[in-house]
């Protein structure tokens, strides 16, 4: 088997494959799964930035076809694997130049509801799995639901869990990464690992934010509580950035002095125009509402900001329970307060709410358009200056898209997992999210990748406490500084434990394929 797969390597490399020499693949590598066409799914992402051909794309069946996959690899000279989710990495995170790519949708469907012992519920679902699917089967069947989420849905289950997995209940559950208990993991060697806290612990919190370091997660358990009817879905907004900030630390941190709190937190910033795309017109919930700029005062600045919250109610509230609760909430915020936004809707279509941007993104042609995001953790201690200078003077005119920054509380993660954070309690995530027409209409990627540069080396030069999400450096000294060094002395133990030839997400480009004689 292993030298059919040199063979087709040899073959590849002088372009002198026969035909079916990929359809045979799979019967070399003993699948139950397929070989797919290298098409372009395979060779580019969704930050479309970077276009790099596998040696193959690989549907495995289920977790022992990721096995020999990942065996077949460490048996060759220089062979790589990376793991595909739905394939919304920015940078090439999920490709294998020349390598052998996974299709993770395609593992077998794998979702299960168990009750342990102490009477807590989880759901058992495949790392191929897309969180919007967990999210329908858990709450349509057994009316409960995940704790944390992402603000985008269509993501795999062990996509999110290799990164963290962030959105606006993260302030009061931590992120994902810190809800779940279990995971079954195949390591760099082949080795199919189940792991938790107690059990294999070091591939638990290695693959949890690992990045893929450290091995492919196949299944994972997934904490689950029961899921509310609706949503009162709510925006408000702020001219100051430190009436923002204050008011958003206080909601994620009222249950800390025995208050209750909303149920999900988030924030962004947007431009004081009439740009439909981060301007005033992208606040109000209810298309048919409109943003008055005329009750904003004269003193209001180019940027303005936005908190967004929700509370979840059950369909049995009565009406004035539910106004009278959150009108509690909201007492004594100092947001503009001709400018609230509300509506109620169902809990499974505010969750789904990113997913209607997609169609109006794919509607307007620029859902396929270069993304080259940036997403960064940064310092309570330091927000303030990063508005200054970033939000309000570098992307002042906008970036044709969100500007995320909510606050979030670092004693809800769990600093064993890979995951590298800021040092204070509180800290920022910072999220740019660009949507913009292709070049010429829009700027060019290349102008966009250097502005995301122009504000990492700020935040490096000032001397930020700030920690780069969804993370992508190209020098082993880049990686080492992301997470010092003792944190990086940690990973390099783990990968040499888990991964010691670094088979394994070679697109994150920390570590160099160990080859074989």
């Amino acid at each position: 088997m292993i030298a059919y797969v040199e063979c087709f390597v040899h073959e590849n490399d002088s372009e002198s494959r026969p035909d079916g020499g990929v359809s045979s693949l799979s019967k070399a590598l003993d699948l139950q799964g397929s070989v797919a066409d290298c098409g372009a799914d395979a060779a580019r992402d969704f930050g479309g930035m970077n276009s790099i051909s596998p040696l193959a794309f690989l549907r495995p069946a289920g977790v022992e076809d990721v096995a020999r996959v990942v065996k077949a690899a460490t048996r060759s000279s220089n062979l790589t694997v990376a793991a595909r989710g739905n394939g919304h990495s920015i940078n090439g995170q999920a490709m294998a130049n020349r390598g052998l790519v996974l299709d993770m949708r395609s593992l077998g469907e794998h979702f299960r509801v168990v009750r342990a012992r102490d009477g807590s519920f989880y759901a058992d679902v495949s790392g191929g799995a897309l969180w919007e699917d967990v999210l329908k089967r858990c709450v349509f069947e057994y009316g409960m639901a995940p704790r944390s989420w992402t603000d985008y849905l269509s993501l795999t289950v062990g996509g999110t869990l290799s990164n963290a997995g962030v959105s606006g209940q993260a302030f009061r559950y931590g992120p994902q990464t810190s809800n779940v208990t279990e995971l079954e993991v195949v390591t760099g060697k082949g080795e199919i690992f189940n792991c938790s806290e107690t059990e294999n612990s070091e591939l638990f919190f290695g693959a949890l934010g690992g990045l893929g370091q450290f091995g492919i997660i196949t299944k994972a358990r997934v904490l689950l509580q029961p899921a509310p009817d609706m949503v009162r879905w709510i925006r408000l907004v702020y001219t100051e950035f430190d009436d923002f900030t204050r008011e958003a630390e206080l909601l994620v941190t009222r249950q800390d002095h025995g208050g209750d709190s909303f149920d999900y937190v988030e924030g962004f910033a947007f431009v004081n125009s009439d740009n439909p795309a981060d301007g005033r017109p992208s606040v109000p919930l209810d298309p048919q509402e409109t943003f008055d700029a005329a009750h904003l005062p004269r003193t209001a600045g180019p940027i303005l900001y936005c908190l967004e919250l929700a509370r979840h109610y059950r369909k049995t509230d009565h009406s004035s329970t539910v106004d009278t609760g959150v009108n509690r909430l909201l007492g004594g915020l100092g947001f503009v307060e001709q400018l609230k936004f509300q509506v109620d809707i169902s809990y499974v279509e505010f969750l789904l709410r990113v997913k209607r941007a997609e169609e109006h993104a794919k509607a307007n042609g620029i859902w396929d358009a270069p993304h080259p995001w940036l997403n960064m953790f940064v310092s309570k201690s330091d927000i303030a200056d990063f508005d200054r200078t970033v939000f309000k003077k570098i992307l002042k005119d906008g970036i044709g898209g969100p500007m995320l920054v909510y606050p979030l509380r670092r004693s809800k993660w769990d600093t064993r997992t890979s995951v590298v954070l800021p040092e204070s309690e509180i800290f920022y995530i910072v999220a740019l999210l660009r949507f913009t027409p292709p070049y010429p209409k829009g700027p060019s990627s290349e102008n966009l990748v250097a502005q995301n540069q122009e504000i990492t080396q700020y935040c490096t030069k000032k001397g930020f406490d700030f920690k780069l999400y969804l993370p992508h450096y190209r020098s082993s000294e880049d990686w080492k500084r992301h997470f010092g060094n003792d944190r990086w002395s940690r990973f390099v133990e783990r990968k040499m434990c888990f991964d010691p030839m670094a088979i394994l997400a070679p697109g994150q480009k920390i570590f160099s394929r160990v080859p074989q004689p």
